[in-house]
This record gives C-alpha cells, sequence and structure tokens, in this order.
C-alpha cells in the first residue's frame, strides 16, 4: 500500500509546508499549522475555466463593447444594508458576512432573503447547520410572509448545491456558512483550508458566470478574525463584520473590503423578539442616557462613512495610587489618549501626569477618525477640574501636538446634525468657518488652541 503523503497548511494564510512548524514563517502567527493529505488539484474544485449553466465560456473582449449595465444594482428594503454595501446589491457579486457567534448573522440573511423574495428575486437559501424545520421555525418568528419565491435547502455537499443552483437558476444564494460546505473533490475534513479554499472558488465561480448574487456566513476566530485562511477574504468581492455585545441589544455592520463602495460605512440595527430592526437615527439612541450636569462628558460629530453621528465621550481622571498612572481606553485607541493628555499637560497646563485615566465612547461605538480629538480633550480637562459641560454644546476638531485646534472635512454636514437634534452650540476649528455657508439658527464657534476652547467651554 502506498503511503499517504502529507503536508502541513497555515489556517491564517494558507502557506503550506512540508513539516510542521511552530510559528507560520510567512504570517508570523503561531500555532495554525494544519495537517491535511496531498492530492492532486488539492483546493481546486470544479473546471479551472469560467463556463456557466448554460454552456457558455468567457472569452477576452474589447472594454469599449463591456456592457456594465446590463445588470445595475438592487436596493433591498433594509436602508441599512444598502448603506454597508455601497447602494444596493450588485448582481454577481461574493459578499462574505463573519461575526460571533449567535450575533445575528443567520437572522439577518433570513430576513434579507424574505424581502429579496417578496420583490420577485428567486431566492435559494443553503443551511449546512441546520434542517429546514428549523429555518422554518426561525422563519416564522421573524415573521416573514409566505411566498414562492424562497427555497430552502439543507445541504453541504457542493455538487448538490451546484445542480440545485443549476436547476433553480436563482437571483440570490445564501450560504450558511461556507465552514460546512464540502467539495467532494477534495479529501481534507470540513471546515479545513483546502476545503474553504476550494468552496470558495466554486462560489466566485458560479456568481460571476452566472451573475448570481452570493451571500456568504463565515465563522470567526477568538480573536476576531474570520476563520480560514486569509485569502478566504482576498477572493470574496464584499467582506462584511456584524458587531455587538450579546448583553445589549444593538448591532453594528461594517465593510472592511468593498469593491463596489466604501468601507467607511456603518449599518446600525436593533436585536428585538421578531428579528433585527433598522436604526434610523443612532445619534438619539447614543445620548439618550447622558446625565445633565455630568462632569467629564462631552459630545464629539463623528462621521462614518457619509453618515454624522453623535457620540458622547466620557473620561474619568482620578489620582494614581501606584507609581505610573494608568491609562485605559473603550471604542477610542489609548494612544491618542496618551498623546492628548500629554498635549493637555504641556500647552494647557494640567498637571496629569500623576492621574489615572480611564475614556470610553457610550454606546459601544467605535471612533478613529481625528475629528474627536477636541472633544476627548474637553472631557479629560472636564473631568480633571470637576467642572460639566455645556449638555447643549458639541465639539469638533483634531489637536495638533503644539496645542493648535486643525481643520476636519465634512464640517457641515457635522453641524447640520447637531443642529437637527437640537443643540445650541458647536466649537469647531477657525479655519474651517471660511467659506462655510449655513442657514441654521445653531451658535458655531471658532476656536485655534486648545487653551482658548478649554477657556471657551469649561469656565471657572
Amino acid at each position: 500500500m502506498a503511503k499517504v503523503k502529507t503536508k502541513f497548511v497555515c489556517s491564517n494564510c494558507g502557506d503550506v509546508s512540508p513539516t510542521y512548524l511552530g510559528r507560520c514563517p510567512n504570517c508570523g502567527e503561531w500555532n495554525t499549522f494544519v495537517e491535511e493529505i496531498v492530492q492532486k488539484n488539492d483546493g481546486e474544485a470544479g473546471s479551472v475555466s469560467r463556463v456557466s449553466f448554460d454552456g457558455q465560456k468567457s472569452k477576452p473582449q474589447l472594454i469599449d463593447t463591456v456592457d456594465a449595465h446590463d445588470a445595475p444594482r438592487y436596493k433591498v428594503p433594509s436602508n441599512e444594508l444598502n448603506r454597508v454595501l455601497g447602494g444596493g446589491v450588485v448582481p454577481g457579486s461574493l459578499v462574505l458576512i463573519g461575526g460571533d457567534p449567535g450575533i445575528g448573522k443567520s437572522t439577518l440573511l433570513l430576513q434579507v432573503s424574505g424581502q429579496l423574495s417578496q420583490l420577485g428575486k428567486k431566492v435559494l437559501y443553503v443551511t449546512g447547520e441546520e434542517s429546514a424545520d428549523q429555518v422554518k421555525m426561525r422563519a416564522d418568528r421573524l415573521k416573514i410572509n409566505k411566498n414562492d419565491q424562497l427555497y430552502v435547502f439543507p445541504e453541504t455537499d457542493m455538487t448538490a448545491v451546484r445542480e440545485s443552483i443549476a436547476n433553480l437558476k436563482p437571483d440570490v444564494v445564501i450560504i450558511d456558512s461556507v465552514q460546512t460546505m464540502q467539495e467532494s473533490e477534495v479529501t481534507s475534513a470540513i471546515g479545513s483550508v483546502s476545503q474553504v479554499r476550494g468552496v470558495t472558488a466554486d462560489l466566485m465561480n458560479i456568481a460571476k458566470t452566472n451573475n448570481i448574487t452570493i451571500f456568504v456566513v463565515g465563522h470567526v476566530t477568538k480573536g476576531g478574525a474570520i476563520a480560514g485562511p486569509k485569502t478566504l477574504e482576498h477572493m470574496v468581492d464584499t467582506v462584511l463584520y456584524f458587531e455587538g455585545d450579546k448583553h445589549h441589544s444593538y448591532r453594528l455592520l461594517r465593510a472592511v473590503k468593498n469593491r463596489f463602495g466604501s468601507t467607511n460605512e456603518l449599518g446600525i440595527f436593533e436585536m428585538i423578539d421578531t428579528g433585527l430592526k433598522e436604526v434610523q437615527n443612532p445619534s438619539e439612541i447614543f445620548l439618550e442616557e447622558r446625565l445633565h450636569n455630568a462632569t467629564g462628558s462631552a459630545i464629539v460629530v463623528a462621521m462614518e462613512g457619509t453618515r454624522p453621528i453623535l457620540v458622547e465621550l466620557q473620561a474619568l481622571i482620578t489620582p494614581s495610587v501606584f507609581g505610573n498612572a494608568q491609562r485605559t481606553a473603550t471604542g477610542v485607541d489609548r494612544n491618542r489618549v496618551s498623546l492628548i493628555m500629554a498635549v493637555l499637560e504641556k500647552r494647557a497646563g494640567l498637571m496629569l501626569q500623576n492621574q489615572d485615566a480611564y475614556l470610553k465612547a457610550a454606546g459601544g461605538v467605535k471612533l478613529v477618525e481625528p475629528a474627536i480629538d477636541l472633544a476627548m480633550a474637553i472631557s479629560i480637562a472636564s473631568s480633571y477640574e470637576d467642572v460639566s459641560t455645556n449638555p447643549k454644546e458639541c465639539y469638533i476638531g483634531e489637536l495638533g501636538l503644539t496645542g493648535e485646534i486643525r481643520r476636519v472635512d465634512r464640517i457641515e454636514q457635522r453641524i447640520r446634525e447637531a443642529d437637527k437634534l437640537g443643540f445650541s452650540r458647536v466649537v469647531v476649528p477657525k479655519h474651517n468657518l471660511d467659506g462655510l455657508q449655513l442657514n441654521s439658527e445653531i451658535e458655531i464657534v471658532g476656536v485655534t488652541t486648545i487653551r482658548e476652547a478649554l477657556k471657551l467651554s469649561l469656565p471657572k
């Protein structure tokens, strides 16, 4: 009997080694190599060339002769999903959705399946984790109306899935999840690197050659990354992450890769008994529990893609008990907190080197843009001086190392959002006032230095 040949494949990046290695030389991750059997055409399932179900092969053609308007985007009733996808669903695209277990990935896609079927789109929901009865129970809970365009197929074999797609010719296919699918030509275990790579390559060929939109659910590792080789994210068109705390009802949908739109957009949902409900005005949610005269609190108008969101930044400054002061941050960058505290100490005269600092962006949202610097500085100074800020005032601006307040982009959209929510004054960089044209009643105050901003916002 011939000896079985094996190889070791990195589950993070797909790098191959003839022997086991503790650390991957390609991506640097530890303990990611798994043993697999060597076989012919490993991980290359199906035909090499792209052939559609009607037998048409792709061929070279002049780019001027390509008609890009045959299959325009179509919108789903979920405006939040449309926003994150870049304006709607692109026919023939392959979309990967990842998230923690129980966060609502299957719920979101089943709701989208019901919405698309109501629009006349034929949808095939392939589930490898549930039976048809279990999917029907969830559909009843989500109050998905009866229709003749939504098909459920409990199957894990990709050969059977391809045959079903060829027979039904659906407009949209849901794969829940890619780690449960199996290529018959690949002898590796289900969920292995070779299986995931082969299944994804097969789904990509189906989507591109037949103009079928495919949504794929991907499991995540304990580190939060999508399980499987990193090539999985490179192969698909769009990668969405569904985030949120299972102890809270709000869920955030982010795009980390999108060939057809921006990666800065954010969709916000609320998990209720009947499924996921869109949040039309997230600013009101992030501000609804704010105390009136609390110290260490400042409101910032942050941009998530093209959407302005008002978020409360909270700071707690307390004397340090130990020798080294602590810097703890939730929802904002910890290094940015240290930088802003250093600027406040050097340029504004606040003695913060012996103070512990705890900062948080309320509501579970993550803020990374420079425009939050001024609000962070105001909240830190408010807690240190134990002076409350004006509850009807918000702050926008980037803080430089010399203490200057630098201009930010989309200032008009930010001010309009603050005005819409009833704020009476907004503090902005003075250079942003040049050419600003707004017909609103909100008071707009321009500042040039952090000292000027503190004197204006925290009168003693």
